[in-house]
């Protein structure tokens, strides 16, 4: 007999300045698979992985708390972007054009920028499927 899948839970993570509220989800997968997701920069907030004796292990390094995801975290299990990585100098060009995108990196544009994809709320959309709980993230 097939067992039967969970749905995500969802649980409150906060306010952002703005006073919009930020969730927190939880998915489970056969095996002893979890991991917990927030909506805000649809940041890895934790991800628990099966070992022996039933016990799991947190291979992420995150925050507790919404708070530290706010205060100029260093990336920990954020969704990076629009460009994972330096652009040096804020620069570049396609076509021999140049543009020139903001710097937070010192003279350099990291992962997306001042606000990058990791500083945005998402739109999130919990599931089950026949191997587990989902979480559908898309930009609001």
């Amino acid at each position: 007999m097939a067992k039967k899948m969970t749905a995500p839970t969802i649980r409150p993570f906060g306010k952002l300045p703005d006073g919009r509220e930020v969730s927190l989800f939880t998915l489970e997968a056969p095996g002893g698979w979890k991991a917990t997701i927030t909506n805000y920069g649809a940041i890895v907030t934790s991800f628990c992985v099966p070992q022996k004796q039933d016990e799991t292990v947190d291979v992420v390094l995150g925050f507790e708390s919404l708070d530290g995801y706010l205060n100029g975290h260093p990336y920990f299990g954020a969704t990076c972007g629009r460009v994972g990585n330096r652009i040096a100098d804020g620069l570049f060009s396609i076509h021999e054009k140049s543009y020139k995108v903001a710097q937070n990196n010192g003279q350099n544009h990291l992962h997306g920028g001042i606000i990058g994809f990791d500083k945005q709320l998402w739109k999130a959309t919990p599931r089950v499927s026949e191997k587990g709980s989902v979480l559908d993230l898309e930009l609001s």
